[in-house]
């Protein structure tokens, strides 16, 4: 049983076990993210192509916070907002909404990170949540890949030199911060919750 009970993310301790009570619970905790996700995407710095803001950061906290399958289902209902014409991405509405926004210069990025999602959901689902410095390297995977989409899609729009220059080296440090803070964060939420049960 100790077992089982290591290898769950963190918003299983307060998910009712099974039933409707249960689904309502997720659902709320999805609507939660979606908004948490908006709000991490308007908090930026202006650059140009792509702007820096907090989102890697909230990601990488839902992910690790609702498991591999609740933060997919999170992300995928935050771009389907989007997707419907939402305002709640990054640049949106100023630089359009819908299909048109996600097919721009943030699309791959935003692709990223529901691959972002997936990979550090996993990790919290196999209990490496508990452990800093084996969070990071899953977090820095989670990092890699969503990056690398991020600049693909980029590079076809505007050239590999122009996506490196604006999609990826101004992101670098900041990123680097946030990968650790999140993973730093998560396993000091464990150890309190462990004094208290």
């Amino acid at each position: 049983m100790a077992i089982a009970t290591t290898m769950r993310p963190l918003v299983s301790l307060a998910l009712p076990e099974k039933g409707a009570a249960r689904l309502a619970a997720q659902l709320f905790l999805a609507i939660g993210g979606t908004l948490l996700l908006t709000v991490s995407a308007k908090t930026k710095v202006f650059l140009g192509p792509v702007d820096i803001s907090l989102q890697t950061l909230a990601v990488l906290l839902i992910a690790s916070a609702f498991g591999m399958r609740l933060a997919v289902a999170t992300l995928l209902l935050y771009m389907a907002q989007g997707a419907m014409g939402l305002p709640v991405f990054q640049s949106s509405p100023e630089k359009g909404v819908g299909i048109a926004y996600m097919l721009g210069t943030t699309g791959g990025y935003l692709a990223g990170f529901v691959a972002m999602a997936a990979i550090a959901g996993w990790a919290a689902d196999r209990g490496l949540d508990r452990n800093p410095f084996r969070l990071f390297g899953a977090f820095m995977a989670a990092e890699v890949v969503m990056m690398a989409m991020g600049f693909a899609w980029l590079a076809l729009l505007i050239g590999a030199d122009k996506a490196w220059q604006f999609g990826v080296m101004p992101f670098i440090v900041g990123d680097l911060i946030k990968v650790a803070l999140a993973a730093s964060l998560v396993p000091a939420v464990w150890s309190i919750v462990a004094r208290f049960r």
